[in-house]
């Protein structure tokens, strides 16, 4: 098989470590369903199928890097936010507003808030390595 470079692409996520881990961990589980499921770029993502020995099948796993990385508030995701909009990166993201009952009631809540109200849990995303180093550098990885 003929792999590109693992090295030119990659998955961010930036997470607030301001948030209780668990939240997080269900917070990253909700975005990075939604970046491979919702940004039509599944073939870019390149999806392998790992097989084992005994021919059982492990699908799906990204030939590229995931990376996770600490943002130390909210307003630090707000911002990589700001800026993968404008280069038209493919991202999503997750609030405090998505955590409140029913997806309905969730979707009422992000829609009854302005956006600088918001408190942000994390943003992933998945692009060109150099392009995203541009605006993620500043970040350590998550602990």
């Amino acid at each position: 098989m003929d792999l590109p470079d693992e090295n030119k692409w990659r998955f961010v996520a930036i997470l607030n470590k301001k948030i209780e881990h668990g939240k997080l961990m269900n917070a990253l589980g909700h975005m990075i369903a939604g970046l491979a499921g919702g940004s039509g770029k599944a073939n870019e993502m390149y999806f392998l199928q790992y097989k084992d020995k005994d021919n059982g099948i492990h699908p799906n796993i990204s030939h590229f890097p995931f990376i996770v990385l600490a943002a130390d508030n909210s307003n630090q995701i707000r911002t990589v936010r700001k800026e993968v909009i404008t280069r038209n990166i493919p991202f999503t993201d997750f609030t405090n507003t998505m955590t409140v009952g029913t997806s309905q009631k969730q979707l009422d809540a992000t829609a009854a808030s302005k956006e600088e109200d918001l408190e942000y849990y994390g943003i992933c995303l998945f692009g060109e390595t150099e392009i995203i180093r541009e605006f993620t550098k500043k970040f350590s990885l998550f602990k």
